[in-house]
């Protein structure tokens, strides 16, 4: 599958990164590349491959797993206790993304 370049800046431009040419057809060469042999993975049968939840699945199919219990939340103003900025009952963090 071959990703354009109008692709590759429009994805650039969500993530709000700057590319220049170069690393704009760079990106289109391995894009395509990571794509085409997500194609060819797509070929493969795997109908009869059961499928692995979990990394530790050897040990115990719950080895990481507990049930879920219902217990007493955490109120509003126990969690911003120690918040360094809050107000009107939520957390206040810095702008980070600016346009």
């Amino acid at each position: 599958m071959k990703i354009s370049e109008a692709e590759v800046r429009y994805v650039a431009d969500l993530a709000n990164l700057k590319l220049s040419e170069e690393e704009v057809a760079r990106m289109c060469a391995e894009l395509g590349a990571i794509l085409a042999y997500m194609d060819k993975l797509n070929e493969l049968e795997t109908g009869e491959v059961e499928p692995m939840a979990q990394v530790l699945y050897e040990a115990e199919e719950t080895a990481t797993l507990r049930e879920d219990r219902e217990g007493p939340t955490l109120g509003s103003e126990a969690a911003l206790a120690n918040a360094p900025l809050a107000g009107a009952g939520h957390f206040k963090v810095p702008k980070v993304i600016e346009r």
